[in-house]
């Protein structure tokens, strides 16, 4: 009897270890990694963040996983993409400036040859790569993603693109450029952006899924970067929701935000950037122009969540979900550009779009919101995209899969874009070279969030951690929970202000005649950092202002 137990006892130890179930969720089996990029999304825009915009596939991701608060990003979508595909400073991966393309170091406009970009790596431990959507680093063959480590791509070249049609919105491209697996291709004709390019990706990720390979995939959605373009049913569900104006939105996420635990409670919101006009001034026409805006944006990321929503139906359906770590992250602060009335991208447009309050979301239309509702996008924070203000360079994370902890929960700490490459390589179960194909590289300056995800509350980045940025002469360097800020123009060190984001977070006060040698630190740090990556800050350019 005992040795007929024993039997059945080892038995059903095998049988249970080589069951399907438990080989699916075995914490040895590399994961799959879904990198989700909204662009320009605000960080007050999600559900799940306090926002009032419906997106129930996002939030249930929150709900699986963890919401970040304090996910910080540089202040422009092409930066910020080298360092998330880098794990390191936008200098060192070649994109000091966006769309700048020199022969400089750390102005290439390109990703370097000092970095390893992640699909490459990646690469090295057996991973499909695949990516839709935007790439915006680098025009040229070579700067292709086909060159850079992905398998499969379908990408606009540049950094924004009509989401109905190949039509132009820039002066130097009448025609928006686009490659598939490095080739020039053509946009499909009646295809909205964010769902063919969901359709894509689910292709892709089909092609290889029976040679039970884990695979990485890029996710760069162009929505809701503007033109504001999207199919009334996405739209009209929020007709009249913005009526009250952009102030009283912002007012509205302030409290939104404080009640799902994002931003301490006593929070406050700061004084509006100086070209937002007060709601009350506006005409009556000009406020119905204003509102529908705002029901357009919200359209956009509804349908943005429809799409997701629709990605996530299909790892599920084919046994992928489980083991698939997913990231939704946006790319920068709220967007404030309005190319439309600007004096270089402006003739352009007007010649070629419209922006007539009855044509407003359509492929002939070219609408923007504003720095006056990027104000309501970037609540609690100062400014939005394009300052090293926190307001353009906070941005909302969410991350769920197997390697979670514990669901549900937010993390409040400081953490950037270039923590992500380091999180995948731990994952992946790779180690950074010191060499990439005979060449020396620099080492990776994120740290991996695989603590954080465990469930780690410990210090992340501790108060001796530096991170800056340099971008357009607009500087930042954080060191625990001081601040060093610079976004007057022409550059000049004496401009640079000093914030205690331990006391707020709104950047108002600065302090840094009350603390000299906390201020002398950090301008020595800047100086450290400047030289380290090959900073030089250049002459402002016509069609970087709000409207220029």
């Amino acid at each position: 009897m005992r040795t007929d137990f024993l039997y059945s006892l080892i038995i059903g130890i095998l049988f249970f270890s080589c069951s399907p179930k438990n080989q699916e969720t075995s914490p040895s089996q590399k994961p799959n990694i879904l990198l989700i990029v909204a662009d320009d999304l605000g960080y007050a825009d999600l559900g799940s963040f306090g926002g009032d915009i419906e997106t129930p596939n996002l939030d249930q991701l929150a709900r699986e996983g963890i919401r970040f608060t304090q996910y910080h990003t540089a202040p422009f979508c092409a930066v910020t993409r080298a360092m998330m595909l880098s794990g390191n400073y936008n200098h060192v991966a070649g994109m000091g400036s966006q769309d700048l393309v020199t022969g400089v170091p750390g102005y290439e406009g390109h990703l370097s040859d000092r970095i390893i970009p992640v699909p490459e790596l990646l690469q090295q431990a057996g991973y499909h790569t695949y990516t839709v959507g935007k790439w915006h680093l680098g025009l040229r063959p070579e700067n292709n993603p086909h060159q850079k480590g992905f398998e499969q791509s379908f990408v606009t070249l540049e950094g924004g693109a009509n989401h109905y049609s190949d039509r132009g919105i820039f002066p130097d491209a009448p025609v928006s450029p686009y490659t598939e697996n490095g080739k020039k291709a053509a946009w499909p004709v009646g295809s909205y952006s964010t769902d063919f390019y969901t359709d894509k990706l689910i292709s892709y990720i089909e092609s290889n899924r029976e040679d039970k390979q884990p695979f990485f995939a890029f996710a760069a959605y162009t929505s809701p970067h503007w033109p504001l373009q999207v199919d009334e049913k996405f739209w009209k569900k929020y007709q009249g929701r913005y009526d009250e104006g952009y102030e009283a939105l912002r007012e509205k996420r302030l409290e939104s935000l404080k009640k799902a635990g994002i931003i301490p409670p006593d929070s406050s919101l700061p004084d509006l950037h100086p070209v937002v006009k007060p709601w009350d001034s506006l005409s009556n026409d000009e406020k119905q122009k204003e509102a529908r805006k705002m029901e357009l944006y919200a359209g956009m990321v509804d349908n943005l969540d429809h799409n997701v929503g629709r990605l996530f139906k299909y790892l599920k359906e084919k046994g992928l979900y489980e083991n698939t770590l997913i990231i939704l992250v946006s790319d920068n602060g709220a967007a404030a550009e309005d190319f439309f009335y600007s004096s270089y991208f402006g003739p352009f447009l007007q010649e070629n779009y419209t922006d007539a309050y009855e044509e407003m979301g359509t492929e002939n239309s070219f609408i923007s919101y504003g720095p006056q509702w990027a104000e309501a996008g970037t609540a609690p924070y100062r400014y939005f995209k394009g300052f090293t203000t926190e307001g353009g360079m906070i941005a909302p994370m969410i991350i769920a899969g197997p390697s979670i902890g514990q669901a549900n929960t937010i993390f409040n700490q400081f953490v950037t874009v270039m923590d992500l490459a380091p999180t995948f390589y731990q994952l992946a179960g790779l180690e950074y070279p010191a060499e990439w194909k005979g060449k020396e590289v620099k080492p990776l300056a994120g740290k991996s969030m695989t603590p954080i995800l465990k469930g780690s509350q410990e210090a992340f980045h501790d108060s001796t951690y530096v991170f800056a940025l340099e971008h357009r002469g607009r500087v930042m360097l954080r060191k625990g929970k001081w601040k060093l800020l610079n976004i007057t123009s022409p550059f000049s060190e004496e401009n640079f202000e000093l914030y205690d984001l331990s006391e707020a977070s709104d950047e108002q006060k600065n302090v840094k005649d009350e603390y000299p040698d906390i201020y002398k630190e950090l301008i020595q740090e800047w100086n450290s950092y400047s030289n380290s990556v090959g900073v030089r800050i250049p002459t402002p350019r016509a069609g970087e202002g709000l409207n220029d």
